[in-house]
């Protein structure tokens, strides 16, 4: 008998499952503000799930097509572009926290150190954050810079699940490879939530799984 895979890829929800991540999407969703300190952030009355990748990995396009609002969080072609932690509404259940992108910041070294400091802040004096989902592309796996967030989750005592971006644009092989690399790097960080979600913006691969997943954190 096969032993099972180490974090195994998110199923497609049952009907209930799915349903329920449909309604909490077709809420409202919208911008509430870009913060550039701690003491700009909205008040911490609602549970928040946040969104953490590199830049460059597809972070906005995921956002976009998880509320289908194409113009909703803003792809930007310079990478490192977006140096504020980004808070959309997530109906009346909670935010949705865009944080900055890291690594390959096309942008001067003090304002990198600027918004890497406010990112620790953060995640780890954010007390309704329930969960992160760190984004890794697909065509890659976990890279160095990947892990030094996923420690720093870990030293914030921060559950957070990985999210594989741009699934459709590599082949199964190759696949293969990146999922074997970011399992072995997850397998060292107990933040780590049991789980990987596998998805495609532009084809809608693994956007319903994700929608339940959130739709079921309290």
């Amino acid at each position: 008998m096969t032993a099972p895979l180490p974090f195994p890829i998110a199923e497609e929800p049952d009907h209930e499952a799915s349903e329920k991540g449909r309604i909490l999407f077709a809420g409202s969703t919208q911008f509430v503000k870009g913060v550039v300190a701690m003491n700009g952030l909205p008040p911490a009355d609602r549970m928040e799930v946040c969104f953490a990748g590199r830049s460059n990995v597809g972070k906005s396009s995921l956002i976009n097509a998880l509320t289908g609002q194409n113009g909703l969080a803003r792809a930007s072609n310079t990478p490192g572009r977006t140096q504020e932690i980004n808070y959309f509404t997530l109906g009346e259940k909670g935010y949705l926290v865009d944080l900055p992108g890291y690594g390959y910041a096309n942008a001067p070294l003090p304002v990198v150190e600027k918004w890497q400091r406010l990112l620790k802040q953060y995640l780890s004096g954010r007390q309704t954050l329930r969960r992160a989902f760190v984004l890794i592309d697909a065509r890659h796996g976990a890279k160095k810079v990947d892990e030094e967030i996923m420690t720093l989750l870990d030293k914030s005592a921060v559950t957070f699940q990985a999210v594989l971006t741009k699934a459709d644009k590599v082949r199964k092989s190759d696949l293969d490879k990146s999922l074997d690399i970011t399992r072995k790097v997850l397998s060292k960080h107990p933040a780590a939530f049991p789980e990987l979600v596998l998805t495609s913006s532009e084809k809608g691969d693994g956007i319903a799984a994700l929608r339940s997943i959130i739709a079921a954190i309290d």
